[in-house]
């Protein structure tokens, strides 16, 4: 399963690239890219584990930008 979702706040192309590198890390994530000029993730990895990636995704950015937020609507 592969999804994009707009980012909020991302002031930092150096903050993208450590979020998309640790993202990348998640057990399961197949594959993880963030553009810090569309402002824009996108997740792929197993459907049934789609869910708890994208909140630990979500945890992630929090910790390397605390303003920054996954927009998930």
């Amino acid at each position: 399963m592969k999804k994009t979702f707009k980012m909020k706040d991302l002031d930092c192309a150096n903050c993208a690239a450590k979020m998309e590198n640790a993202i990348k890390r998640i057990e399961g994530v197949q594959n993880a890219q963030i553009s810090f000029m569309t402002q824009k993730i996108t997740l792929e990895a197993p459907e049934e584990l789609f869910e708890k990636i994208l909140q630990d995704a979500m945890k992630i950015c929090k910790k390397i930008e605390p303003d920054c937020v996954i927009i998930t609507k």
